[in-house]
């Protein structure tokens, strides 16, 4: 007897796995084939909210995971690419596109043999992964995840053939009443924290339900509990992220809540409302009826809140209102680590932020060297300040080159993620780069001033506010190609540029030698020429920036 329970235990967690795996490997298969346009198309979201509602409907529907979905979101405010107000009208679209699965389930699981389609499927999927000079092999994962999935459900419905002690629980629990009823919804949302996916504890209810072990009240008490335990991912993914991002995240976990909590007031109406929608009783069509419940109950939910979208933003912004924050003067990167919900090019979102603020920090250094020949009464406090910001720099550096090198080795990157992440790595390392070009140009801007041979009035310090401000220019092009792209011509014109740098250094040192020649102090002048050189290295950290765009 205990044998045969510890073996049904078994068979159950095996077949969970498996179909949690294939659930997985299928959203990671999605993501890795389309993931890029799925993100960039929630990235351009406008401020209408029935667009965010659709879109987060499609992309979830699409990739098959409203966790994956909810993570985009909540990383995308963090990123300040999102409103919090966009950000609520994705979410409750989620949830929407979340109940797609639900169907899947309900129409394709118990009506054919599933291993009669998974097995083909999953040798397609095989097969496709050899095909890596193409495209397409990123899809294999989907289709060997859609097998899984498939194969997993049938194994699940094996092992859920409960015997007479578990029916005769599940049967009294039923019997409970109300106090039955929120058993059923704290089980769906434990057991949905758990396993982290709303989908597999509905499929868990379906194959349930069709084996005749769950009852209809019941089925729906587990179904509604696990809208409560999907807000997991979203809570896990905000911590460590800005306050914005937790905001989302509460929204996220309130909708849901509030949205159970009033399904539950009216729970005999709404379960007689969805017998109304779906024909036939529920004893003769149970998954049906449970997929419609997943259904009207987000779809519900999502028309009551959805007016109210403005007025749930401001209410979040009051319970979690913004945090001032210990500023240490070390860099830490606001970043969201999920490994396993999400494809690997969401985080390069995150880092070109980072990096642009890395590049905006090089550009203030960069205007303390043309102020200083300006104004070289300055010269103390500038350098002091160029040197603040890079050692800051240098942190940058180190934290965004070892996430990136954490995101390459997730297994939901793409061999275009990974190619990606190398070339963002290149970019912070040439940023930083620039920046120890820029603090030695200081030093010696300093050594040239002190030197007392140096004055606004000085031909050589308009030369070197000229080429100074040729560099600039030349690095404020490249910022600008990195946030918006570059063409194959502008590209074109950031080498003739280059070229037009290296012979101005050329043309400078010449002339210094030939006042050396004709007498100038020499000390003054090899700090001149070590200067122009200094800047043409500045220059050549900004062409090979403009390369890895």
């Amino acid at each position: 007897m205990i044998f045969s329970i510890v073996a049904q235990i078994a068979c159950f967690a095996g077949a969970l796995c498996l179909l949690l795996f294939g659930m997985n490997m299928l959203s990671d298969g999605i993501q890795k084939g389309a993931g890029g346009s799925l993100r960039k198309l929630l990235s351009k979201i406008t401020g209408n909210r029935f667009y965010a509602v659709l879109t987060g409907l499609g992309v979830t529907a699409f990739i098959q995971s409203s966790g994956a979905t909810t993570v985009m979101v909540v990383s995308f405010v963090n990123a300040e690419i999102l409103t919090l107000e966009q950000a609520v009208g994705v979410i409750f679209g989620a949830n929407i596109g979340t109940t797609v699965t639900a169907w899947i389930v309900a129409l394709l699981g118990f009506s054919f043999s599933v291993s009669a389609a998974a097995v083909p499927l999953f040798g397609l999927g095989f097969v496709l992964k050899y095909f890596r000079k193409s495209r397409i092999h990123n899809f294999a994962d989907c289709f060997m995840g859609f097998a899984l999935l498939f194969m997993g459900l049938g194994l699940l419905k094996e092992s859920l053939s409960l015997g007479g002690v578990t029916a005769g629980i599940l049967s009294a629990i039923s019997g409970l009443g109300i106090r039955g009823i929120l058993i059923g919804v704290l089980l769906g949302a434990l057991v949905t924290a758990l396993i982290h996916s709303s989908s597999a504890m509905t499929a868990i209810v379906l194959t349930m339900a069709a084996n005749g072990s769950l009852s209809w009240e019941l089925g729906a008490a587990i179904v509604l509990g696990s809208n409560i335990g999907s807000t997991v991912d979203a809570v896990m993914s905000s911590f460590g992220a800005s306050t914005n991002a937790k905001r989302a995240a509460l929204v996220h976990v309130g909708f849901n809540v509030a949205g159970t909590f009033l399904a539950l007031l009216a729970f005999g109406l709404f379960l007689r409302f969805v017998d109304f929608i779906v024909p036939g009783l529920p004893s003769e069509n149970i998954t049906a009826h449970i997929a419609m419940l997943h259904t009207v109950f987000n779809v519900c939910a999502t028309l009551a809140f959805l007016p109210f979208v403005n007025q749930i933003s401001a209410a979040t912004r009051k319970i979690i209102p913004e945090q001032a924050g210990e500023d240490d003067g070390h860099y830490r990167l606001p970043s969201i680590i999920t490994s396993a919900r999400t494809g690997g090019d969401l985080y390069s979102v995150q880092v070109n932020r980072e990096i642009s603020r890395m590049a905006s920090k090089v550009m203030e250094m960069f205007d303390s060297a043309c102020t200083v020949f300006r104004n070289p009464s300055a010269i103390d406090g500038e350098c002091a300040s160029v040197a603040r910001i890079e050692s800051y720099v240098d942190e940058m550096n180190v934290v965004i080159s070892d996430f990136l090198q954490y995101c390459a080795r997730l297994p939901s990157s793409s061999a275009d993620d990974r190619r990606n992440f190398t070339r963002l790595m290149n970019i912070s390392g040439t940023l930083e780069d620039l920046s120890d070009e820029t603090c030695s140009l200081m030093h010696t801007a300093r050594k040239f001033i002190k030197s007392g041979c140096c004055s606004t009035s000085d031909a050589r310090v308009d030369d070197i506010c000229d080429y100074l401000e040729l560099v600039r220019v030349f690095f404020e092009q490249t910022c600008s190609f990195f946030a918006v792209g570059i063409s194959d011509d502008q590209k074109a014109s950031g080498e003739v540029l280059e070229r037009k740098i290296d012979r101005t250094k050329h043309r400078l040192k010449k002339s210094s030698r030939k006042r050396i020649e004709a007498g100038a102090d020499v000390k003054s002048e090899l700090h001149y020429i070590d200067i122009v050189r200094k800047i043409e290295r500045a220059g050549d950290c900004v062409w090979s920036m403009m390369r890895e765009l």
